[in-house]
């Protein structure tokens, strides 16, 4: 069975060797605890999509505009109309990350605590145990997230 090519879920910086690029970059993985830049590409790379997905909807009806908000909304994006989507940027992805949360509800004392505790299956939301760190939490499931004693 043949599938096709695996395409990457994010573009590397064009130059590679910008101090100010790396300077701001490392500040960002110390800030939310990220294993490596690779995570910060891919938030710019969702964020973009997202920022695309807004232009194009900016000319369209306003009930696929509001569908497109209210989605956003629930992700706990603060959004409010259409033209909001274009100020979005990858630091408002990266608060939407499990770890981040984990870390901003006091679960752990550290961004690269809520990290280990997320992969060592520590942490769940609602009823399932997740162990990835890059989970998007939407707004209902925000308050459902728990640490789990694994005795």
């Amino acid at each position: 069975m043949m599938f096709g090519k695996k395409h990457s879920k994010y573009k590397r910086p064009r130059k590679l060797y910008d101090k100010y690029r790396i300077e701001a970059e490392k500040e960002i993985v110390k800030k939310y605890g990220l294993k490596n830049k690779k995570e910060i590409w891919k938030a710019e790379a969702a964020i973009e999509s997202i920022r695309r997905r807004g232009k194009m909807l900016i000319v369209a009806e306003p009930e696929k505009q509001r569908k497109f908000v209210s989605k956003l909304k629930k992700m706990n994006f603060d959004i409010n109309e259409i033209s909001d989507v274009l100020a979005l940027n990858k630091e408002d992805w990266l608060k939407r990350r499990l770890q981040t949360i984990v870390y901003e509800k006091k679960l752990s004392e550290s961004p690269k605590q809520a990290r280990q505790l997320i992969v060592h299956k520590h942490i769940a939301v609602g009823d399932h145990i997740i162990n990835k760190p890059s989970y998007m939490v939407d707004m209902d499931d925000e308050k459902k997230i728990r640490r789990v004693n694994n005795g």
